[in-house]
């Protein structure tokens, strides 16, 4: 008899082959579960509650015997024997509604190069334009053929001539061409790097140039956001997001790399981004009731790694010395052909990489911010899933990629978590009594730690007393909120009984290791491109925070455990999603499409494991805030004392 699975709470049951791996099941079935380290077993984050039935699991988990009493199994070490219904538990659901809340304190940057200033500027001249025009019928005496008029049409009417063509459009001309008595509207891409030559993509019936649209996509390696652009107007119409389809198969961009190398897995990674953007553009389209014939083409931005997986292209020697992409510019591809649910008119263009680890999101989010044209020596940082870093102003721009790791996404963080509902995000301990005062997303019952909590937490902690600055609990505080754990000593954050899962939320040593490991890469990168170009921390005149976990972070307790520079806080600054920003503004301007190249070709790539002096600054991080105190004045005064 063929077992079945019911997955719990969306009454959803599904039949499997006996000896089928539940994780492989969830994924088929398009249950979320989240699964850190691709199913190697290792994170113990894809945890599923047995409520009936009989699973072949493996003995050595990372579960604690507690843990097992009461029904928790890690279901990539699961196989089915028979008939089961099992549990998604809170902590391993996603939340999609988190994704695009705001936090209003933060004020963002204004971009330099926004629409207004585009327009002013001159610059607004979008890489796909629409132009109508009204034919000759043919006739006896005029019996040229169609493609010959369109292109004479063309010449006369709007100047252009010496065009290249769409092989596509010449299959339904002739129909288009007399379904409105030779009224028709051509598209153009006017994008052609190489040839410099117009192409003819899409030819519409009527006049359609009102009706003409775009879409900016940033793929992240959490999260896909797109935004619903209107060429005709210059003007965004909306924006959506969801979490990259991808994340079923691992938090981050090594793990994905391993995943694609086996078997199927890099069709499996293509398909699963492909089938989140497909998603998401049906939800904009049916939001603001337009068709998709109505889409001309779309700008993609992401990391090095993503964009491989997006185009399919293997990324198996990004992760090995001399860590090589297969490329780092890539052309134009039809959108269809990647699986996109577009018409056959619609092309791809990518925002390019600079290496492995720095890519086209880094890009696109200097383009936005205007470092490149910025006088002022500037420190840009991205910090999310990964962690990249560009030094420079208008004259010249250095680049570096940390290996952070997703400790701050909540990855290798055992109560760690992504920003959902009920996460803990604000935290105060009280120094005398050692009792935290929490807040959580959406103010619900705390089920773990997010990442701008997990920074807030670990300040407070510092803040209070109870941590020393080599990462150690003290031993010498009366309070049961320390105690002796698993994995050493750890605080308890909330007490079983506060909690969704009923279990205590802790910080342990090994999770404030993890994180010390994750700001010390971040701060010796910030060090070691500094010296490599001859700077000190001290030259930094202004510092830009990207990406949506910059715009939620605490300033003052990131720089207290060490993972921002000790800099003037007016230096600081917030844009926010520059790498969807940046892809915004050249679906608006094909001057744009050549700047962004410029910028890729003017960053100087420093591999910081292969850096001299990396690994020293990267021991010398490794303390809270840093061994040396002169980098930290500030935070030095604000803890004395303590």
């Amino acid at each position: 008899m063929t077992p079945q699975i019911t997955f719990k709470p969306y009454e959803l049951t599904l039949e499997v082959p006996p000896g089928e791996n539940l994780l492989k099941a969830a994924l088929e079935a398009g249950v979320h579960i989240n699964a850190s380290c691709g199913g190697s077993g290792v994170c113990g984050k894809c945890r599923i509650l047995l409520e009936e039935g009989d699973l072949d699991c493996a003995v050595e988990t990372l579960l604690s015997p507690e843990e097992w009493r009461l029904g928790y199994r890690q279901a990539c070490q699961c196989h089915v024997r028979g008939d089961v219904v099992v549990r998604i538990p809170p902590e391993s659901l996603l939340d999609r509604k988190t994704i695009t809340r705001r936090r209003p304190q933060v004020a963002l940057r204004p971009s330099p190069l926004d629409l207004a200033a585009l327009k002013e500027e001159g610059l607004y001249n979008p890489a796909f334009q629409k132009k109508f025009l009204q034919l000759p019928p043919p006739s006896l005496i005029d019996n040229v053929c169609d493609l010959v008029r369109l292109e004479t049409g063309l010449a006369r009417q709007h100047g252009l001539d010496n065009l290249t063509l769409d092989f596509f459009l010449l299959q339904n001309l002739p129909q288009v061409m007399r379904q409105d008595n030779f009224r028709v509207t051509a598209t153009l891409d006017f994008a052609q790097r190489r040839s410099r030559k117009p192409r003819l993509v899409h030819l519409e019936a009527k006049d359609t140039t009102t009706r003409h649209f775009a879409l900016a996509v940033d793929i992240g390696t959490t999260t896909v956001w797109v935004q619903l652009l209107d060429l005709a107007k210059g003007e965004v119409i909306g924006v959506a997001a969801d979490y990259n389809g991808q994340l079923s198969y691992g938090d981050d961009v090594i793990t994905r790399i391993v995943y694609s190398q086996k078997g199927d897995g890099l069709r499996t990674l293509q398909q699963a981004v492909v089938i989140t953007i497909n998603n998401i553009i049906r939800g904009l389209l049916k939001r603001y009731r337009l068709e998709v014939g109505e889409i001309s083409h779309l700008i993609v931005a992401g990391n090095t790694t993503m964009t491989h997986l997006f185009y399919g292209l293997d990324p198996k020697y990004i992760r090995l010395a001399p860590y090589t992409p297969t490329a780092c510019h890539l052309p134009p591809v039809r959108a269809r052909d990647l699986g996109l649910e577009l018409p056959a008119h619609v092309f791809i263009y990518s925002v390019s990489s600079v290496s492995s680890y720095v890519g086209g999101d880094i890009v696109a989010g200097v383009l936005a911010s205007g470092l490149y044209k910025e006088p002022k020596l500037t420190l840009f940082i991205d910090i999310g899933t990964n962690g990249e870093i560009v030094i420079g102003n208008q004259e010249w721009l250095a680049c570096a990629a940390c290996s952070a790791g997703p400790a701050f996404e909540g990855g290798g963080i055992r109560f760690g978590m992504r920003a959902a509902k009920g996460a803990i995000e604000e935290v105060r301990i009280n120094p005398e009594t050692c009792e935290p005062m929490l807040m959580t997303i959406d103010l619900a019952k705390p089920k773990g730690i997010c990442g701008s909590g997990l920074i807030n937490l670990l300040a407070a902690l510092m803040e209070s007393g109870i941590i020393l600055p080599n990462g150690k609990l003290r031993d010498d505080l009366n309070t049961p909120r320390i105690r002796e754990g698993e994995n050493g000593r750890e605080f308890v954050v909330a007490w079983g009984a506060e909690t969704q899962g009923g279990e205590d939320i802790t910080l342990s040593e090994v999770d404030i290791d993890n994180l010390m490991r994750a700001k010390g890469a971040m701060f010796a990168g910030y060090l070691t491109l500094l010296e490599n170009v001859g700077l000190r921390l001290q030259d930094i005149e202004q510092v830009i925070l990207a990406g949506a976990f910059g715009s939620f972070i605490n300033l003052e307790n990131a720089i207290a455990i060490g993972l921002m520079p000790d800099l003037p806080r007016e230096c600081f600054q917030f844009v926010g999603n520059g790498s969807l920003q940046g892809a915004t503004l050249l679906a608006f301007s094909r001057d744009l499409l050549e700047e962004e190249q410029r910028i890729a070709q003017m960053m100087t790539n420093f591999e910081l494991s292969e850096t001299p002096g990396f690994m020293d600054q990267y021991i010398a991080a490794l303390f809270l805030p840093h061994t040396q105190a002169e980098y930290f004045p500030n935070v030095i005064g604000r803890f004395k004392g303590q």
